[in-house]
């Protein structure tokens, strides 16, 4: 039986495009590269490439015991925003483990939007449909939304050419503007992003996505504006030691274990899974993520077991040759107790074990304008 994969609002663009390539990515279908994955990267990483993340799930929260809902259910502090603010949270078992990291945004004390991943977006709702409180209304919008991610060093040039009487440059990272025309198309615009890169993340009704889209284009080809593909978003991220959910994150990896300790505000009281995390912490954290690369010739791979001493001490969780830095990397999650920068340990490869050593995370860095 062969099964229709679901496509976005943009799918009929990328005819326009001869070298796009498009995957099974989760029963979506999607462009894992336009150009090729290299040349999309560098894009990214020198001008700035438009995504398409339309797959991406997007939920409203209203009501009056808003806040307090999505307290109990995020380790972050929820508290702390103000109204056109966002942040990276995650969401846990009562073990612990990871239901799914997601952002939230606070438009109002009443209205949130929280976005989650594609993979996850019927196991987060009734995850959240479960543990509703109060008058709390929780609504899927996500067939109604596209997001475009637009990230680059140029995204900022780019966007002010395509956002009418809109000054990106003034929108601080993790803040948000509702109402803004891009294109003529009504926009939340978000500077936040996957990528390791300064970037806006803009959210439209599915059906003027394409409209946007033209638009950015239109305003992007004096700065070098390409289309990008998962590709591309994966190759980014992973440099910048950003999480996977399903590599990074599961439910059998705690945030504390793939060092997202920061985004778990354990002094709050009364979230899911925080008392799971309080043990953790105290008895020792016993599994850490941490970067690795490879001394022998190799490239480490998402679930390659990792040794020292002679036994298996974790796996890869993502690795490749960094398009960037042209060094075979990866992240690995491992026995806290090999942990230390400099350690050796050695990775299967295809039966073979090769030498590699725990080095420094994020393997890159966006350096700050002068």
């Amino acid at each position: 039986m062969t099964i229709e994969l679901k496509r976005t609002p943009l799918y009929p663009l990328y005819a326009d495009y001869p070298g796009a390539r498009c995957i099974d990515f989760g029963g979506w279908e999607l462009p894992v590269q336009f150009s090729g994955i290299q040349k999309e990267h560098d894009a990214v990483r020198q001008q700035a490439g438009l995504f398409d993340v339309s797959h991406m799930g997007e939920f409203m929260v209203t009501g009056r015991y808003s806040e307090a809902f999505l307290q109990q259910l995020t380790t972050n502090d929820v508290a702390k925003l103000s109204d056109g603010q966002a942040q990276y949270t995650l969401m846990c078992y009562p073990n612990g483990g990871v239901v799914d990291d997601l952002l939230v945004y606070r438009i109002t004390a009443d209205q949130y939007l929280v976005v989650v991943n594609a993979s996850n977006i019927d196991k987060d709702f009734e995850w959240m449909r479960e543990h509703l409180i109060g008058d709390v209304m929780l609504e899927n919008r996500s067939d109604d939304l596209a997001l475009l991610a637009l990230q680059g060093p140029q995204a900022a040039a780019v966007l002010a050419e395509a956002a009418e009487q809109f000054d990106c440059g003034a929108l601080a990272p993790f803040h948000f503007a509702t109402g803004v025309s891009v294109g003529g198309v009504k926009a939340l615009v978000s500077r936040t992003g996957y990528t390791g890169e300064d970037g806006f993340e803009i959210y439209v009704p599915a059906e003027d996505a394409q409209q946007a889209w033209k638009a950015l284009f239109a305003a992007g080809e004096a700065y070098g504006l390409v289309p990008a593909g998962l590709g591309a978003r994966d190759t980014l991220r992973f440099e910048a030691r950003l999480p996977l959910y399903g590599q990074e994150l599961s439910r059998d990896i705690s945030p504390l274990e793939a060092g997202l300790g920061f985004f778990v505000k354990l002094g709050k009281d009364g979230f899911v899974g925080r008392e799971a995390l309080l043990a953790q912490k105290a008895a020792g954290v016993p599994r850490k993520l941490v970067g690795i690369e490879m001394i022998d010739r190799g490239i480490p791979r998402s679930h390659y077991p990792v040794y020292a001493n002679d036994r298996q001490i974790g796996e890869v969780t993502t690795g490749t040759q960094s398009p960037t830095l042209k060094r075979n990397l990866g992240l690995a999650l491992i026995e806290a107790e090999f942990a230390e920068l400099g350690t050796e340990l050695w990775v299967e490869i295809r039966g073979k074990r090769l030498k590699a050593e725990v080095v420094k995370a994020p393997f890159y860095k966006r350096q700050p304008k002068e």
